[in-house]
């Protein structure tokens, strides 16, 4: 590890102070506005401090820092982790070198779900046959087909009774009720009272309800408003027949989409089985529980990645902590079968930053190689053998959020065949300042029509992100007050599945 106060780590810094001045100079302007949650301009967008940015201005390339800061971090790189030729990290007037070969953001989406598509073998995506219990959130890899007529027979929509012909009607003295076996047949003039659901005897014409009759001291039945010939009443069929597709391959199992499937005969659905996820934390300064000490640091990605890569629709297998041991590194990744293996920090070019020495070890392609996007840049994807993949996170915990919805979000979401969600933007209430070069991930609250930029978004910070409902897509120089942007829904906030952390 580099020593603090080296020439290295001075250099390091350097381009950090040069980002932050570009990005205050070339962004639309300071956020403005009355939102208690508006952007401020913070250290890491000003040279203050001593000429040193705050401790998450180091985009995960150095030094233990607050929260999850603890990869990428070691030795002269370029703004994508990766040195130069002379230890050097690109020209303070134009962007690195590596920007022209980091992939942008957009196209690293999109790289991830044609990855998917491509993937997965056929005995890994051969589909399961799954008990209705165990099947929500997954896709169906077959049609939903109506084993039954719905209803399967002529039932009562409502509490009151059943009668036949025109009223009055004599009451019959016992009562129809929902499953029982058919009941008597009716002939006119005749009622019987009837529950919800039941069965409706053979003769009836109306259901009448219990607030429209009255009997009187005869059990003699009379109707207090007009009746419609078959109101009420719920027919055979009529919402469908045994052999009509009722749902399409493809469907994501709702609660609602499990009830159908309950209603029309299914014990199980014939589902796309969840991609399987090892999760592999890297890093020696990392504590498991415990107030940081030592130089030591909690582990905040540990606890947060299985339960996030759950909402996304993955089966989260193992959650390993390697430390920075490159051979259990490699032991690690060689002996998953794991459809993805998702890694935590380690993706620069350091003494102890060892996944890209590991991948090229095992020939692994890298599809990947950093993205043009801030927090996160120094993620990366890569095929391994098999048609599995791996998703490398940078290591501050924001900044993984950024890798884990650019890069393995679309990956996992095509391999489950869940359906991609609708694209949509809103205004922003308050300026945001962008990276003159990289798109941005800015965490925002949703207010009415328009979103609110929250503060403590740094890359190592997970104050922002804990009290968002969505990321804003910041394009480079930034987004003016009013201006929309497109928005990445966090899985708990958005209105479909991803609720289901299980």
């Amino acid at each position: 590890m580099t020593s603090p106060g080296t020439r290295a780590d001075e250099e390091a810094d350097d381009l950090d102070v040069e980002e932050a001045l570009a990005l205050v100079n070339e962004a639309p302007g300071p956020p403005h506005g009355d939102h208690d949650h508006a952007v401020p301009p913070t250290q890491a967008e000003h040279p203050h401090s001593h000429g040193r940015p705050d401790s998450q201005s180091h985009h995960d390339r150095h030094g233990p820092q607050d929260g999850q800061s603890h990869h990428d971090r070691h030795g002269p790189q370029d703004s994508h982790g990766q040195p130069d030729r002379h230890g050097h990290r690109g020209a303070p007037h134009g962007p690195p070198e590596s920007h022209h070969r980091a992939t942008p953001w957009p196209e690293a989406r999109a790289t991830a779900e044609r990855a998917a598509r491509t993937a997965a073998r056929a005995d890994r995506r051969t589909p399961v046959s799954v008990p209705l219990d165990a099947a929500l959130g997954l896709s169906l890899a077959a049609p939903l087909t109506a084993l039954t007529d719905l209803p399967p027979f002529d039932t009562s929509a409502m509490d009151g009774w059943a009668v036949a012909g025109p009223g009055p009607w004599t009451v019959r003295d016992k009562g129809v009720l929902a499953g029982h076996a058919e009941p008597a047949p009716l002939t006119d003039g005749e009622a019987v009272r009837i529950a919800t659901g039941a069965r409706i005897p053979v003769g009836a014409t109306v259901v009448l309800r219990t607030e429209h009759g009255r009997t009187d001291g005869k059990d003699r039945l009379q109707a207090t408003r007009g009746v419609v010939h078959g109101q009420d009443i719920r027919p055979r069929g009529q919402e469908c027949r045994s052999g009509d597709q009722l749902l399409p391959v493809g469907t994501l199992a709702t609660p609602a989409v499990l009830g159908l499937a309950a209603a029309a005969g299914y014990d199980t659905l014939t589902a796309v089985p969840r991609p399987r996820v090892d999760v592999l934390v890297l890093g020696d300064e990392l504590l498991t529980e415990g107030l940081p000490h030592d130089g030591l640091i909690r582990d905040a990605l540990g606890p947060m990645l299985p339960p996030w890569l759950r909402a996304l629709g993955a089966e989260v297998r193992a959650v390993r902590r390697i430390g920075d041991d490159a051979k259990a590194l490699h032991r690690a990744i060689t002996t998953s079968a794991a459809d993805l293996i998702v890694t935590t920090g380690g993706t620069a070019a350091g003494p102890v930053d060892h996944v890209h020495p590991v991948l090229r070890r095992i020939d692994a392609e890298l599809l990947v190689d950093g993205v043009k996007v801030r927090p996160g840049h120094p993620m990366l994807l890569a095929r391994l053998k098999d048609d599995r993949h791996l998703v490398g996170l940078p290591g501050n915990p924001l900044a993984a959020v950024s890798g884990l919805l650019t890069l393995a979000e679309p990956l996992l979401r095509t391999l489950a065949a869940r359906p991609a969600p609708e694209p949509y933007a809103l205004p922003l209430r308050d300026a945001v300042h962008g990276h003159p070069y990289d798109t941005r991930l800015v965490p925002v609250v949703l207010r009415g029509d328009g979103a609110v930029p929250l503060r403590y978004n740094g890359p190592a910070m997970l104050r922002g992100i804990a009290a968002a409902d969505a990321l804003a897509v910041v394009p480079p120089g930034g987004a003016r007050s009013g201006q929309e942007a497109e928005l990445l829904d966090l899985p708990w906030a958005a209105d479909g599945i991803g609720v289901c952390f299980t």
